[in-house]
């Protein structure tokens, strides 16, 4: 670890990349995983726009726990050691693919969510916005198998979580934010993701680019592993280190 400690305490400005091994590492299943969520019935329609409008119940059932369970998760070990590097002035931000929120419930100020979040919900048919734990709430009393067990405003339209969704673009605050994060940053931590999601997976480069610095931690390779200043298989071993960086 002493050579991306050094890194990060050597930077100008530090930003965080993470995928879906951060948020393995608190139990949540992986959604491409053997136990994930595209390993359901109708997988390929949870996340389709077209078929959302078409039959809501289909993202409603299939997401259920994974993302209206969140509640029964904590953040890990990852989310606290950038929330630490926040802590001591040391991380600009993060860009995060991951869609569980965890990274805010730790506490970290500067998270860029590029595919989306559900934090918000809106209405399909007039725009009106209700909060997770309100659509959380509309949920509960009811089964995922019941044909009411989809949220609906006042004016008979179905709320629609600020997930990306195939057939919808990437929100644009976000992405951009997140581009100009990896571009000005010397050192790019890059932290449990495949680097196989496009255009996310293309903010690293951007870095490199730019000179910068890319150290990456992640139990598989990646297509930028040659490029990497250095490659750490283990996250919760680089976020104990992480931990004992100080001021």
């Amino acid at each position: 670890m002493d050579r991306v400690i050094e890194a990060i305490r050597g930077a100008k400005h530090v930003a965080a990349m993470t995928g879906a091994g951060v948020s393995t590492l608190c139990g949540i299943p992986d959604f491409r995983g053997p136990q994930g969520l595209y390993k359901q019935p109708e997988a390929e329609k949870i996340f389709d726009i077209d078929w959302f409008d078409r039959d809501p119940r289909i993202y409603y059932r299939g997401c259920s726990e994974l993302v209206y369970g969140l509640e029964n998760y904590t953040p890990g070990p990852v989310h606290f050691a950038l929330k630490h590097l926040e802590d001591i002035g040391r991380l600009d931000g993060i860009a995060t693919q991951n869609i569980d929120m965890l990274h805010q419930k730790a506490g970290s100020s500067r998270v860029w969510e590029v595919h989306g979040s559900p934090m918000m919900h809106h209405c399909r048919r007039c725009g009106s916005a209700k909060t997770f734990e309100e659509i959380c709430a509309m949920l509960k009393p009811h089964s995922k198998d019941d044909e009411t067990f989809v949220p609906r405003c006042r004016c008979g339209g179905v709320y629609k979580p600020d997930i990306t969704f195939f057939g919808e673009s990437l929100p644009e605050e976000a992405f951009v934010r997140s581009q100009e994060l990896a571009m000005s940053a010397d050192v790019m931590l890059v932290l449990g993701t495949s680097l196989t999601v496009f255009p996310a997976a293309g903010l690293p480069r951007l870095t490199l680019q730019r000179g910068g610095k890319v150290f990456i931690v992640n139990a598989q390779p990646t297509p930028l592993d040659d490029y990497a200043e250095k490659v750490y298989p283990d996250l919760a071993a680089f976020a104990d280190g992480i931990m004992s960086i100080t001021l």
